[in-house]
Formats: C-alpha cells, sequence, structure tokens
C-alpha cells in the first residue's frame, strides 16, 4: 500500500479508501490509484484488513440455482447495493439443504460479516451453528417469522391476487400447475389457496398437476397434457415459473391453439421470456433487484451496530398483465 501511495502521489489512507470507499475519493484520484496498483501487482488484503479492524467486508450469499433466470436481477440487486458500501460478495449455489449447510460453514469460516440465504428451510445443525456464531442472517424470499431478518413478498397473496385476475376476464376451468417432490414452501403454499380463491368463487379446484422442477420447459408440455386429462375443456392455466408456461405456449403452438382464446397462461417470475415470447405472458414480478438490494442493506446496517433481530421487509409483487390471459 505504501508503495501504491507513493507512485501515485497520495496517502496509503487514500489508496484503502481508493479500495474500500470508493465515494469518498475524487474518481480522478481514485483511477490514478487503482492504475498504478495494476501496474504494481497490489491488490489489497482483505485478511489482514478484518484483523486490523475487527470487522470482515465480505458478505456471503447462498443461491438455489443459476439456471432460474429470477435470480439474475436478485444476484444484481445484492452486488450493486455492496459495491455501493464498501463490501465484496462471495456466492455460493446449493441445490439441496446439505449444500447450503455446507456453505454456512464455510461462510463462517471465512467470518464474513453476514449471510443472505434464499428461502426459510434450512438443516438443524446450520440453524445451530449460525444461532451460535450470531453471524448476522438474512432469508430472502421470506416475509414472516425469520431466523433473523428476512426480506421477501408474500407468495400466497401473490397467488390469490392472480387467481382473482383470471376469474375477473371471465376464466371459470381454471388449472394449477405445482411442483412434485420435497420443494420450498414458497411453491407447496400456493395450492391449498387455488383452491381456497376457486371454492370462493363457486368454481371447481380440482385442476391441479404436479411437474419436475427439474424438467424446465419440457414440463409445460407436461402439465398441458396432464391438465386436459383431467378436464378437456381447461381454459386457464397457472404456471409455478415463466419456464413452465413458455413450455406450455410452445406446446399450444403445436397443437394450433390460439392463446388466450382457447386457453390463458399466467407464469411466475416475469424473467426476460415473458416479454419477448408470443404472445407476451401475463406474469407475477417479484421485486426481485430491491429484495438483493434491501438484503445486502440489513447485513450492512448490522455490521454498523444499528438494525435488529426481526426485521422483516416486505419488497411486494405486481402482476404484469400481457396478452396470453
Amino acid at each position: 500500500m505504501q508503495s501504491v501511495a507513493v507512485a501515485a502521489g497520495v496517502s496509503p489512507m487514500t489508496v484503502s479508501n481508493a479500495f474500500r470507499y470508493p465515494e469518498r475519493v475524487q474518481d480522478e484520484t481514485r483511477l490514478r490509484v487503482l492504475k498504478v496498483a495494476a501496474e504494481l501487482g497490489y491488490v489489497p488484503n482483505h485478511a489482514a484488513g478484518n484483523l486490523a479492524s475487527g470487522q470482515s467486508r465480505v458478505i456471503g450469499a447462498v443461491i438455489p440455482s443459476i439456471k432460474n433466470s429470477s435470480f439474475y436481477n436478485y444476484v444484481r440487486g445484492m452486488q450493486d447495493q455492496v459495491a455501493a458500501d464498501g463490501y465484496q460478495l462471495i456466492l455460493k449455489l446449493a441445490d439441496s439443504l446439505s449444500q447450503e449447510a455446507s456453505a454456512i460453514r464455510t461462510f463462517v469460516g471465512l467470518r464474513v460479516a453476514g449471510i443472505v440465504l434464499v428461502g426459510d428451510e434450512h438443516e438443524t445443525d446450520a440453524r445451530t451453528l449460525l444461532r451460535k456464531t450470531g453471524v448476522p442472517v438474512v432469508e430472502s424470499w421470506v416475509h414472516e417469522n425469520p431466523f433473523d431478518m428476512a426480506v421477501g413478498y408474500s407468495t400466497t397473496d401473490a397467488t390469490r391476487a392472480m387467481v382473482a385476475l383470471l376469474i375477473e376476464q371471465g376464466y371459470r376451468r381454471i388449472g394449477f400447475v405445482g411442483y412434485e417432490g420435497d420443494v420450498s414452501h414458497r411453491f407447496t403454499e400456493r395450492v391449498p389457496v387455488f383452491r381456497e380463491m376457486l371454492e370462493k368463487a363457486g368454481l371447481d379446484s380440482h385442476r391441479i398437476f404436479l411437474v419436475d422442477q427439474a424438467d424446465g420447459f419440457g414440463a409445460g408440455p407436461k402439465a398441458l397434457d396432464g391438465l386436459c386429462r383431467i378436464d378437456a375443456g381447461l381454459d386457464a392455466i397457472v404456471c409455478p415459473t415463466d419456464i413452465v408456461a413458455a413450455g406450455v405456449l410452445f406446446e399450444c403452438g403445436r397443437r394450433g391453439w390460439k392463446v388466450p382464446e382457447r386457453l390463458a397462461v399466467a407464469g411466475w417470475g416475469d424473467y426476460e421470456i415473458a416479454s419477448e415470447i408470443t404472445p407476451g405472458l401475463t406474469t407475477i414480478q417479484p421485486h426481485t433487484y430491491e429484495m438483493g438490494q434491501r438484503a445486502m442493506s440489513l447485513i450492512i446496517e448490522r455490521a454498523a451496530g444499528r438494525g435488529e433481530q426481526g426485521t422483516t421487509i416486505d419488497t411486494g409483487f405486481h402482476i404484469v398483465k400481457r396478452a396470453s390471459t
């Protein structure tokens, strides 16, 4: 750091701020410091900095998938927020609770400032470790009863809103696609709400078909075939993600069915494909970018001695109405 400072004609503190708190350094000076640092091969020693300050400026986050495009904006929100506050983000993928527990142990070993998880289902040993170490934890996609802190939205409210929209538009033989097997309850909790909404409207609620979460676009044709076997007069379908909904639209095209004249299709997530496919897909848009930002902010506030356990932030959702319904 001293060598970079001398070569750039600044103080060692300015070099430190250029990397840790870039907003505190004038752009011209910061760029000069970064240029000199690159020429000299200087990289800040975060471990040493953490020891000196007694505080980590690294946050760990676990995500269950990178195939699901709703996580792209979520991660982008996290990344933008930590960059603005002079922190660093480390991501680990976990397709199972055991992999999540392994990631948690890694982050605890790295003495991160906090950990962000998706959902509120965790292994007992992982919960025990987090409780004993006291590391700040944010559960995302969670809107109540957090382990420590939470940021998310109500999937049950979103389900109600989507089903209500279809009923208001005159659809009466509505089908629902869910996921089979051991999946997060942010998916399973939608089914009873679907039944409740239809029964309240005096409609049959038996048109439910479960698919494998790993099937991707291929789940769409399977779901449509399964629901049509239950009711050949099916007139609308609610899918668990836009990927499954897009698969349904592809299958409708193969069958020569017009959408929404023969079948209305609704998705979930507002992925990029939802606006680009023809017809455009009506879908639920969670505010995932904001969710990522607020998750990081909760950790950073806690690291600064502010913020409280039990804090929950509802980032909400809205329905994007397009031509598929």
